[in-house]
């Protein structure tokens, strides 16, 4: 995924989920931040930040905040471009050959799935995580409370009673992580219900992603550990 019309800045707040205050070349700007996240541990005053130039004139903000660097990391935090980079990825033929078709928002049951693909006997859905929470090298997901994450997992866990493939796949938007587990801290439940999840046959995947300031690429996978993290 390539991104056009961007800029470096430098964080300086955030007022509220939506919008953040930055600065660049020396001009304060006002931004939209493209991920309603708490994303406490990376827009920090001083942090070194990208964005994107909007087109439309009549936008009440100029910019996108999309990545910011974290230490020697640089962390794409679009919360909107995962379901693209998998989808992108399927199309090069991540899932090897033979698919032949890739439909995005297909619903079943109670749920809508960010991905539906056919690949010549089997039929699947996916579910779409972006991770942008990351400490000691361990990235986590989520870094707030999500019952519509829960629910997606449990219809998954449907899917696959119904005869089809079911994934999840956890897009760490960023490199240099060595392993991914549910956010224990912050939503028990969530990981429950993927541990679930994986017993019913869900496939529970995860991938870090080459992050530039204009560019987003899904790369290597990454091991899941389903168990509580508080053991590590």
């Amino acid at each position: 995924m390539q991104y056009e019309n961007m800029y470096p800045g430098i964080f300086i707040d955030r007022p509220n989920r939506f919008i953040a205050h930055i600065e660049i070349d020396g001009k304060r700007e006002t931004c939209h931040v493209k991920n309603t996240g708490r994303c406490r541990e990376l827009l920090i005053p001083g942090a070194q930040v990208w964005v994107q130039k909007a087109d439309s004139p009549s936008r009440k903000t100029k910019y996108d905040l999309i990545g910011v660097k974290k230490g020697e990391m640089l962390v794409n935090m679009d919360s909107q471009i995962p379901n693209r980079v998998v989808e992108e990825w399927i199309r090069g033929g991540g899932f090897g050959a033979g698919v032949n078709l890739v439909r995005r928002e297909v619903k079943f049951g109670n749920s809508r799935f960010d991905l539906y693909v056919e690949q010549e006997n089997s039929k699947m859905f996916i579910e779409v995580k972006g991770v942008t929470l990351e400490e000691r090298r361990i990235a986590s997901f989520p870094d707030a409370p999500t019952e519509r994450g829960v629910k997606h997992l449990m219809e998954l866990c449907e899917c696959v009673k119904a005869g089809y493939e079911a994934y999840v796949i956890f897009v760490i938007q960023m490199k240099g992580v060595c392993l991914m587990t549910p956010n224990w801290k912050t939503h028990a439940a969530f990981g429950e219900v993927l541990q679930l999840a994986a017993e019913s046959g869900v496939h529970i995947l995860a991938y870090d992603c080459v992050v530039r300031p204009d560019s987003i690429v899904l790369d290597q996978p990454v091991p899941v550990l389903l168990t509580d993290d508080s053991v590590l």
